[in-house]
């Protein structure tokens, strides 16, 4: 029962953003960005590539304002949400048997 909470809970944060009206998107830098990533725990680390202009991350359709970015990988089912101001990646994969929260963290590449 409270894997499916969880799973729900998810759900409902995904369609709250997903209806957000376009005027809660805020103007955002032109061109692309490449941002290094790493999960604090097991040291994973990887790139995430920002484009502003065709408002993607690595190719994925994302929603961006002021104060977050958010998208979702149909690739590894992952829901991601950066927030632009303390660079904190969460990560958000539902499954069957209730999914799972990722907390990873991200800075520009120098």
């Amino acid at each position: 029962m409270l894997l499916k909470r969880i799973g729900a809970a998810a759900a409902v944060a995904i369609l709250a953003r997903a209806s957000l009206p376009a005027a809660a998107e805020d103007a955002a830098p032109a061109g692309e960005r490449a941002l290094a990533c790493v999960n604090r725990t097991s040291g994973a680390a990887w790139q995430i590539v920002i484009d502003y202009d065709k408002r993607t991350v690595d190719a994925n359709p994302a929603r961006i304002s002021e104060s977050a970015i958010s998208w979702h990988d149909a690739k590894d089912g992952g829901n991601y949400t950066l927030d632009r101001k303390s660079g904190d990646l969460t990560v958000v994969v539902a499954s069957s048997t209730g999914g799972y929260f990722l907390y990873d963290h991200c800075s520009p590449e120098k």
